[in-house]
């Protein structure tokens, strides 16, 4: 992400008058204990900068990821504790696809009882090591989402997909849907954009390989009907009971579908 400098340093003239000239050049004058408030201060901002998360002094990683277009992923890791309660037993083997899904896979492996994988639908640059040790092992696989999955039928008990559909045109998502709801015994959701949205910025295109398509929920809703698959009517009021007893507004589309049978 640039950065632009919003402080320009000033320049004064020959002759200006500069405050505290005169103390700054004469060291019977300089106080002892400035020093070492200045050098206090100067810890401080340091130790701020390099520990902090977020505030004035660190980066709002959560920030940062929906800046790069990655909003419902963001969603995904915030909801997590609602879909817990949500699909219940139904979140003991998750498999989560979209951009990010390190982060998605584990802060799920923290749950209790429950098994998460991942599938990343693009090449991967600049991962940290947990991420790095993740594909390593093959929890997480960096793979073409827009052809079947190296995953046999019925592998999970829940599908959640988040940031990748959008991005798929109708020829290649009636191929994908399909097979992500192939892999699921109790349920598919899917976490995507609202119209108007703003997501992934030019000079990430090339990553994704187009521009996110984002649809209306009755886009989605005929697209599911014509695909085969039918809402999971009983997932999806315990979450929009459970979001409005929080009060929760979520900044993505959630759809709850049912698996083949």
């Amino acid at each position: 992400m640039s950065r632009r400098a919003v402080n320009p340093s000033r320049r004064f003239g020959d002759g200006a008058s500069v405050p505290f000239t005169s103390s700054l050049h004469s060291k019977s004058r300089s106080s002892p204990l400035l020093s070492i408030g200045l050098v206090l201060l100067g810890a401080f901002l340091l130790i701020a900068y390099t520990y902090g998360g977020s505030g004035a002094f660190g980066v709002d990683r959560e920030a940062l990821k929906v800046d790069a277009g990655l909003p419902c992923t963001v969603e995904v890791q915030k909801t997590i504790p609602i879909l817990k309660k949500v699909y219940g037993d139904s979140m003991r083997k998750v498999l989560h696809v979209g951009p990010d899904t390190c982060s998605v896979v584990s802060k799920l492996l923290k749950e209790e009882d429950t098994e998460a994988w991942g599938v990343e639908p693009y090449d991967v640059e600049d991962v940290d090591a947990t991420c790095k040790s993740l594909i390593r092992k093959g929890v997480v696989r960096v793979a073409d989402i827009k052809s079947a999955l190296p995953y046999r039928t019925k592998s999970f008990s829940l599908v959640i997909v988040s940031d990748s559909l959008d991005y798929l045109s109708p020829k290649y998502l009636n191929k994908t849907l399909p097979d992500l709801a192939r892999l699921s015994t109790e349920g598919i959701t899917i976490f995507s954009g609202y119209p108007g949205q703003q997501r992934a910025k030019a000079a990430e295109l090339p990553k994704f390989g187009r521009p996110a398509k984002l649809r209306s929920s009755s886009w989605w809703i005929r697209y599911f009907v014509q695909t085969g698959l039918e809402e999971n009517e009983v997932a999806a009021k315990k979450f929009e009971q459970a979001i409005t007893k929080k009060g929760y507004k979520p900044s993505c589309q959630v759809f709850h579908l049912s698996s083949y049978h």
